[in-house]
């Protein structure tokens, strides 16, 4: 290797005499070592692109881990034989839509939406549906629908009257599931609607899901609790997020539910998913994802009222493949109306049979 000579002017006091180094001396000699370094570094990579290829970084470790779907993948999902499809079909046999919607529809495992406010009936509806999946060896998906102002007093208005009408219908549905086996998914659109409340409305929201959810958690401790978290079409993962933290996921729940009663792609919702759990920093937690409707994927404006085009999705199944989802549900009943077709919640035959087309 070649070396510059290096040349300078010591600038400052010279050093007392005696045989002391000077300083212009020892900056020398330290530039050289830094030179000699440098041109040493350098060869020695350029040997090393030369036989073994350019320095590639290692990868990046995930910044947090996803936990495996939480149900074995044998897991069997409980079919009510009271489902809206199967009531239709038992009551219309010799219509040309009744084979489709039977076999296609009225035979899957869907869930069971929890929204009688009389708190004796919830009770004994949620003790009834829970004990015949057990005697089944089948596991049960409940919806708990009953939050005040539900739906902001749209289309599906409703609910408890105020917020202690609320914790005493949870006390209820808890108490009917009791040590029994159960997926609960607590109150669709309730966090995602939130902006339609007034500060001091948005606060007793918050405080009634984190009351069902404690209750759930405390006297039903065998069901898995799963705060409802809009879609991937709705609210940013981290707006998502902070809302769900406040309705006290991080102590009570289990997961999140998204795309409940809507369209979008199950890939979309796995990205959006597992990007709240992500937001969250609760590896813990699962996601379920509903199916039931997105076979066709969402309508070009994301219509969101019965659009016309749209398919059934993937069956009900725990075999999802993909650490951090836990299932893939059917939690909107295929057939209901979600408000445009008929009055929400109402079975329309021929919307339920475009959809097994």
């Amino acid at each position: 290797m070649m070396i510059t000579k290096l040349r300078g002017r010591d600038r400052g006091p010279r050093p007392p005499a005696g045989g002391r180094t000077s300083r212009a001396g020892r900056g020398v000699a330290q530039l050289i070592v830094m030179v000699l370094v440098v041109e040493v570094v350098m060869a020695a990579t350029t040997v090393q692109a030369l036989f073994v290829g350019p320095v590639r970084r290692p990868a990046a470790k995930p910044s947090l881990p996803i936990a495996k779907p939480f149900f074995p993948a044998t897991t069997r999902f409980y079919t009510d034989p009271h489902n809206p499809a199967a009531t239709w079909v038992r009551d219309h046999p010799h219509d040309r839509r009744a084979a489709a919607i039977s076999r296609r529809i009225a035979a899957e495992p869907q869930a069971a939406w929890l929204t009688e406010t009389d708190e004796s009936l919830i009770e004994e509806r949620a003790r009834t549906i829970v004990r015949t999946a057990a005697a089944d060896r089948r596991l049960p998906v409940l919806v708990a629908y009953n939050i005040p102002q539900r739906d902001c007093q749209q289309m599906s208005s409703g609910g408890a009257g105020d917020t202690a009408a609320y914790q005493r219908w949870s006390d209820a549905l808890t108490r009917g599931i009791g040590r029994g086996r159960a997926i609960v998914i607590i109150e669709p659109d309730a966090l995602a609607h939130m902006s339609c409340l007034k500060r001091r409305q948005q606060a007793e929201r918050y405080a009634a899901l984190s009351y069902a959810a404690r209750a759930l958690q405390r006297g039903a401790p065998r069901a898995r609790i799963y705060y409802d978290a809009g879609n991937s079409g709705w609210l940013p993962p981290s707006t998502m997020a902070e809302r769900l933290w406040r309705a006290g996921i991080e102590r009570y729940g289990d997961g999140i539910a998204v795309n409940v009663s809507n369209f979008n792609p199950t890939a979309d919702e796995v990205r959006y998913g597992l990007s709240v759990i992500r937001a969250l920093r609760l590896p813990r937690l699962g996601v379920v994802i509903d199916t039931s409707r997105n076979g066709a994927g969402a309508t070009r404006n994301h219509s969101f009222c019965d659009p016309p085009g749209r398919k059934l999705g993937r069956p009900p199944t725990a075999a999802t493949g993909i650490p951090g989802i836990d299932a893939f549900l059917w939690v909107k009943q295929p057939g209901q109306a979600d408000g445009c077709a008929a009055g929400a919640g109402m079975f329309v035959p021929g919307y339920a049979y475009r959809l097994t087309r």
